[in-house]
């Protein structure tokens, strides 16, 4: 078929006014590159779900693609099943999530919706709250503005992972036209009210937060939909507000503030900071704008703030709720987050699970999961009952982090000094992640190659004592498109593209022991990222 009688034919069926503006011109002026670029391409479905560009055509976010994959989860679960939907704030998340109910209850399957955009976690939870067989979340995450996404979740309330997910592709796959699709009925719609977030507030200030609460924090939902339930979680837990930045507190789909609406990215965390040098704050945190992952900074003493890294975050929550948590106890990470949970596992006597990357796998490490994290600032915290949230939940981690810094500030001490007593208990775990963003996605494919043929003997001035193929299952994982190297000292490095983005990722990590004063073992350490970032750039050269 023609890529103009393609088009047409998704003009012909498209039921939003917005699309079809902005496809109808190119079809009449037969625009072909324009028109080649949206339709000889599609958005795979996977284990991510749906993510792309808003737009016209099956390479774009819009009305009839997430029509297309309603009907097909539909297809999958068969009718009289649940599912709950989830929307965030950003552009056309709303009418996605009311397309879905449609659809879905279309096919006879009973839908529950949430009362308006809210955080991701606050869909996962749902899911398991109200026995439902599945929940679909209407959020691009931390993606560019112009950005949505369709992010599936099963029964257990975790993200989906194989087979699942290509049972749904071959299932959308298979939907034809979308305005011959049954709509609103035979399925029931629910609309939820505010009952199912304060079930949630419950069951995270039900985490071990301590019983300390003098903390001031300073915090920003960067334009998301994080500020509410965050602030309604804090306050029932019995700490202060959080003193939010005013210009990014309300939701706004364009956010204006931020290139990047990524707390990791340069300069989304100016405006935090510059409110906690303002107010006094005793630490900083920041929510993605779907609030499913958290930012932690600890304002200095002589200005400015020092933020976490994931890894780091990741140790002290590890360590916290080992500690306030009994049993036969597993605690997970990935394989590109740091070594170090690892050594405390052991340390503590508790069981340690690796994963791939994601949160679909992290859930499922193993029974008895307490905690679970990845170095992309995403955690999930639990008790001795379990995990609240099935997934990463930043409302629930900024929490427990809140309640770590009180006491640390009840002790006289900040966060800086636990990571210091850390490192000092298990040696310095130091990490860094060096991106490569490319707008032709064969470039990626071509670095991956040349390191496969060509294997690095030495990198950062260490001996590469192992070099693992991911592709290829090595280390006893399921396949994955990955290099792994281990090298001498302990230090490691992971190159793998992002499931999410248009990038190339490589994880660093070097082991420094701590002889002497923290600082210096730190400022080493800096040194020998610095040199293994120089020499993996000019390796990959791109």
């Amino acid at each position: 078929m023609s890529v103009l009688r393609e088009a047409r034919e998704w003009l012909s069926q498209d039921p939003d006014p917005d699309t079809r503006a902005e496809l109808s011109p190119l079809v009449e002026r037969e625009d072909l590159a324009a028109l080649e670029e949206r339709f000889r391409a599609r958005l795979e479905f996977g284990t991510a779900g749906l993510r792309g560009e808003l737009g016209a055509g099956p390479n774009r976010m819009n009305r009839v693609t997430v029509m297309r994959a309603a009907a097909g989860l539909a297809a999958v679960l068969g009718p009289g099943k649940h599912v709950v939907i989830g929307y965030d704030a950003r552009h056309k998340s709303d009418v996605f999530a009311r397309d879905t109910a449609a659809v879905l209850t279309g096919a006879g399957v009973h839908a529950s919706i949430l009362p308006g955009p809210l955080p991701t976690p606050v869909l996962a939870f749902a899911v398991r709250r109200l026995g439902a067989d599945a929940g679909v979340a209407v959020t691009a995450s931390h993606n560019p503005p112009r950005d949505s996404g369709y992010k599936v979740f099963w029964d257990d309330g975790s993200q989906i992972a194989p087979p699942i997910d290509r049972e749904i592709s071959a299932a959308i796959d298979a939907v034809g036209r979308v305005d011959q699709l049954l709509i609103d009925g035979p399925g029931t719609l629910t609309e939820l009210g505010e009952g199912i977030v304060d079930d949630y507030i419950a069951a995270v200030t039900s985490l071990p937060l301590g019983d300390a609460r003098d903390l001031r924090v300073a915090y920003t939902p960067l334009h998301g939909v994080g500020a509410a339930t965050l602030t309604g979680a804090f306050l029932a837990a019995g700490f202060p507000s959080p003193l939010a930045v005013e210009e990014q507190r309300a939701p706004d789909p364009g956010f204006p503030t931020v290139p990047f609406p990524n707390p990791e990215e340069p300069g989304a965390m100016d405006l935090a900071v510059a409110l906690a040098a303002k107010v006094g704050a005793d630490l900083v945190v920041a929510n993605d704008p779907d609030a499913d992952r958290c930012a932690v900074g600890v304002p200095l003493p002589g200005g400015g703030c020092r933020m976490l890294t994931g890894d780091e975050v990741g140790g002290l929550l590890a360590e916290h709720v080992i500690a306030h948590t009994t049993g036969d106890r597993m605690v997970a990470t990935t394989i590109v987050s740091s070594t170090l949970l690892g050594k405390i596992a052991r340390a503590h006597g508790v069981r340690y699970g690796e994963t791939l990357t994601g949160f679909k796998w992290i859930t499922k490490a193993g029974p008895g999961l307490v905690f679970g994290y990845e170095e992309a600032i995403g955690y999930c915290v639990g008790t001795d009952a379990g995990l609240p949230v099935r997934d990463k939940d930043g409302i629930g981690a900024a929490l427990v982090v809140a309640g770590i810094a009180a006491a640390a500030k009840r002790a006289g001490r900040t966060l800086l000094d636990l990571l210091d007593d850390q490192a000092r208990r298990h040696e310095l775990h130091a990490t860094e992640q060096l991106s490569f963003r490319v707008s032709d996605l064969s470039l990626i494919a071509g670095a991956m190659s040349r390191l496969r043929a060509a294997p690095p003997a030495i990198l950062g001035g260490r001996a590469v004592l192992r070099a693992d193929d991911l592709a290829r299952g090595d280390g006893g994982l399921p396949p994955t498109d990955g290099l792994r190297y281990a090298l001498a000292g302990g230090a490691r490095v992971v190159v793998r593209p992002s499931g999410t983005e248009p990038k190339l990722k490589c994880y660093l990590e070097v082991v420094v022991p701590v002889a002497g004063e923290v600082t210096e073992a730190r400022a080493g350490a800096a040194r020998e990222l610095d040199l293994l970032k120089r020499e993996l750039a000019a390796l990959l050269d791109l």
